[in-house]
């Protein structure tokens, strides 16, 4: 609360004319000046939890903008002479209150390209579970293209490595899990081809992986083969006979490898039917 009865957050509000009668400065004189030349100021509302966001992450927030009479970003830091219309007016200054929500430190990926060869195995995993991150959030917003890029990106890291290093990699399983993180994409973007060709490569390092096995079915059902869909999902059962979605998958294949086998049947029926009239 200031002298004269007035919070910071309700003085902003005023008509600066209305401000000057109540004896009040405008509230953003107080603030934190980014630049030096007045053009954008940052005031802490409420201070976060934990640690500091490091310097060039990559950063999840919300944010509301607010139009006001020149305060905060100038112009020439927010929409410049011409504004946004219909909803932002030519050269309008501009409020913005910002919350962080999440970060991912992409700082160390950035260093990590211009001299990927040559640092140590740990600093590689970092990098690529970092990328791994990326991919989940894009994933988790249904932005598939963006997961898969994040996903083969990673994948090619490993891939860059040493023949002998390669062992302490798959060792970690980190390949196998970006490759079926790179199936599922797939599939997601309707592309069963591409997501078998990674559901196999999972299969490569390990050949009795439950969810590969699972994902190469589920492509083999996109493609219409049930019967190698069959063979896929029968061995995933075997390895997790009480798994929901294994048994979910099953039972939608066998109502699918009906169906298909009843044209089949009526096309059958139909072509003798025709040859009989003949």
């Amino acid at each position: 609360m200031s002298g004269n009865g007035l919070s910071t957050r309700i003085q902003q509000f005023l008509d600066p004319h209305e401000r000057l009668m109540a004896g009040t400065q405008s509230p953003f004189q107080q603030m934190q000046d980014l630049l030096g030349d007045g053009g954008i100021k940052k005031e802490v509302v409420q201070p976060g939890e934990g640690p500091p966001v490091p310097r060039d992450s990559s950063v999840s927030i919300n944010f509301s903008g607010f139009l006001e009479e020149s305060f905060l970003f100038l112009p020439a830091y927010a929409y410049g002479e011409m504004g946004c219309p219909p909803l932002i007016p030519p050269v309008a200054t501009v409020l913005y209150e910002v919350q962080v929500l999440d970060f991912l430190d992409s700082a160390q990926v950035d260093e990590f390209f211009e001299e990927q060869n040559t640092v140590p195995l740990s600093t590689l995993f970092n990098v690529v579970d970092t990328e791994r991150s990326f991919g989940n959030h894009c994933f988790n917003q249904s932005r598939f293209e963006d997961a898969k890029d994040r996903y083969k990106q990673a994948v090619t890291l490993l891939g860059n490595r040493e023949m002998e290093e390669k062992r302490s990699i798959a060792a970690v399983q980190l390949p196998i899990y970006l490759t079926l993180s790179l199936s599922l994409t797939q599939l997601r973007l309707d592309r069963p081809l591409k997501a078998l060709e990674y559901g196999h490569k999972a299969l490569e390092i390990d050949p009795t992986n439950t969810k590969a096995l699972f994902r190469c079915g589920q492509a083999y059902l996109e493609l219409f083969d049930y019967e190698k869909a069959q063979d896929y999902h029968t061995m995933a059962q075997a390895n997790k006979p009480f798994d929901i979605d294994i048994n979910n998958l099953l039972r939608k294949l066998a109502i699918c490898y009906k169906d298909y086998l009843d044209k089949e049947k009526e096309m059958c029926f139909k072509m003798c039917a025709d040859f009989v009239k003949k």
